[in-house]
């Protein structure tokens, strides 16, 4: 199975809406981090750049709706004006799926890792939660 990952796509240091860097992840074409401060941020970045292309990531737009992902392609870093504003800084490409789900369709594992909150990346380690992700990407 290809692990997943909830990607709230929050900053730390910004009081930004959640969802709102969800949302410019989702129109850009990619899931992003915030830049953090500290060897635990440098270790985050870190992990962030080194997660391989094809792992499955979920997310949460201000409207409350999941979006289903996959990563693709290298980190870069992002220091336009619209992702400074909403904190992320740190992206990788990502291939988004067209449609959102309600909070009944997506794997009981990944809503309680949104439930729980916090504004890292977080993996999801919950076997039947990586098979219906699967299977709702379309494999």
């Amino acid at each position: 199975m290809t692990a997943i990952y909830r990607a709230p796509m929050r900053a730390r240091d910004l009081d930004v809406p959640s969802g709102a860097g969800a949302e410019y992840g989702l129109a850009h074409g990619f899931v992003g981090i915030g830049p953090g401060r500290g060897p635990k941020a440098a270790r985050m970045v870190h992990r962030f750049a080194t997660l391989p292309d094809g792992v499955f990531v979920w997310t949460r737009d201000r409207a409350g709706r999941f979006h289903l992902g996959r990563l693709g392609g290298e980190m870069r870093e992002d220091d336009s004006p619209e992702a400074l504003a909403v904190g992320i800084t740190h992206v990788r490409p990502a291939e988004w799926l067209d449609r959102s789900f309600d909070e009944t369709q997506v794997p009981p594992a990944v809503r309680r890792t949104f439930a729980r909150g916090g504004r890292d990346l977080q993996r999801t380690h919950d076997g039947e939660a990586e098979a219906l992700t699967a299977r709702l990407w379309g494999g």
